[in-house]
């Protein structure tokens, strides 16, 4: 058995929200009914380029609609997990600016390795045998030292004492950069990260400064966060898209809850 880990990132900076970081998880068991569910209907759309975030517009708004349903239907049927890990500036300021420029420079990573080490609960995944994690990153906007520096910090985990009570193994060869347009996972990764941190940071409010109104495209990506917000809410009615998700008390949910997000709070 394999958990196939798919990880995407917004570093930019927000008004209000920074550091977005989303992934979604595949039991090797599933992983191929996932991408042809989801390759099929790119088949069946006569689409051959990427479909991300910032390619959301009017035009193809219902296709990408369509596409993220499926992605959600495969969530609720237990065949994948989606997470999502932000920061709030208002909190993380504090913190934040008050660091060295080399502690900030490898922020990117360290929230990184965090978002991986916690935010899908993987030290209460044990099945009672060995587990191995592959993960993909959409490739890292940073030299090869770091990366290769964060690499060995992820493949480093299994030998934490909560992983090998999970059995949780790590091959370093599993741990890859990847190329986006040829992972449709990734692609959906994109696209939800990038719906929670456009409705977060308020772009849905931006006017165009010659019209005084929203544009066209702007539009279509806060409908198409309306309806990723509707399929979240068939789970959990009420959710709160700018918090970490509730798990009533029982940290076992931070595994088993099909979708979930983290604010993540630095400490002092």
């Amino acid at each position: 058995m394999e958990y196939i880990l798919y990880c995407d990132e917004s570093i930019k900076r927000g008004d209000r929200f920074s550091y977005f970081y989303g992934g979604a998880l595949v039991k090797s068991i599933h992983l191929e009914e996932v991408n042809e569910r989801l390759g099929f209907f790119k088949i069946q759309k006569d689409i051959n380029t990427e479909m991300k975030w910032t390619r959301v517009s009017a035009s193809f708004l219902e296709i990408y609609k369509a596409f993220i349903d499926i992605f959600f239907d495969l969530i609720f049927e237990s065949k994948i997990k989606m997470r999502v890990m932000f920061q709030q500036n208002e909190f993380s300021d504090k913190i934040i600016t008050k660091l060295p420029s080399e502690k900030l420079d490898d922020s990117y990573f360290k929230l990184y390795y965090q978002f991986i080490k916690l935010a899908f609960g993987l030290i209460h995944a044990g099945i009672g045998e060995k587990v191995y994690i592959r993960a993909f990153f959409d490739q890292f906007p940073d030299k090869i030292e770091k990366v290769r520096s964060f690499k060995d910090y992820i493949y480093k985990l299994q030998f934490s004492d909560e992983f090998k009570r999970a059995m949780l193994a790590i091959r370093y060869e599993d741990i890859v950069e990847a190329d986006s347009k040829e992972h449709l996972i990734l692609q959906c990764v994109d696209i939800i990260t990038g719906a929670m941190n456009f409705k977060l940071n308020r772009l849905n409010l931006i006017k165009d400064e010659s019209t005084n109104r929203r544009g066209n495209r702007t539009i279509a990506k806060e409908k198409l966060y309306k309806h990723i917000y509707s399929r979240i809410s068939e789970w959990k009615p009420g959710f709160n898209a700018g918090v970490s998700t509730g798990i009533d008390n029982d940290f076992s949910n931070n595994w088993l809850y099909p979708y979930s997000h983290w604010r993540f709070m630095p400490k002092q």
